[in-house]
């Protein structure tokens, strides 16, 4: 089963400055945000699903201002 990260703890960890590299991928018509921890690439998940979408990347960017993300990468 592939690992996740959930709203809480990615505000720990960001918090924490334990993390700091993040990325958004496009999915077709989505996009999707990632967080690299240790070696790995891990989703944000959502309450229902693995993988938390967004339907654009400005979204994606008022998701990441709000959990005081400064900086992310953007892979189309």
């Amino acid at each position: 089963m592939r690992q996740s990260i959930d709203q809480d703890t990615l505000a720990a960890l960001v918090e924490t400055a334990a993390v700091r590299e993040f990325r958004a991928l496009r999915e077709d018509e989505l996009w999707r945000l990632e967080v690299r921890l240790g070696a790995k690439w891990l989703p944000i998940r959502s309450r229902r699903e693995l993988v938390r979408h967004w339907r654009s990347l400005t979204a994606v960017g008022r998701f990441c201002e709000g959990q005081g993300i400064k900086s992310l990468s953007v892979e189309l």
